[in-house]
């Protein structure tokens, strides 16, 4: 799918700095930023679940540690 990024001058001109400093495109940066982002986020939803199962599993220990 495609689709338009609009940027502000400052951030085109910051990534295209950053691009020429790594020798990649302004595209794979961006690309690369998505992937991140989408990984922490998946990542997050990940730690959510386990979260709420430790604590259903471990509910009357943690209600004992609260008194």
């Amino acid at each position: 799918m495609a689709m338009t990024l609009r940027l502000t001058d400052e951030q085109t001109e910051a990534l295209r700095r950053c691009a020429e400093r790594e020798g990649r495109s302004m595209r794979q940066i961006a690309l690369d930023a998505i992937d991140d982002y989408l990984t922490r986020v998946a990542d997050d939803e990940y730690t959510d679940i386990l979260a709420e199962k430790g604590a259903q599993r471990f509910a009357d220990l943690l209600r004992r540690l609260g008194e």
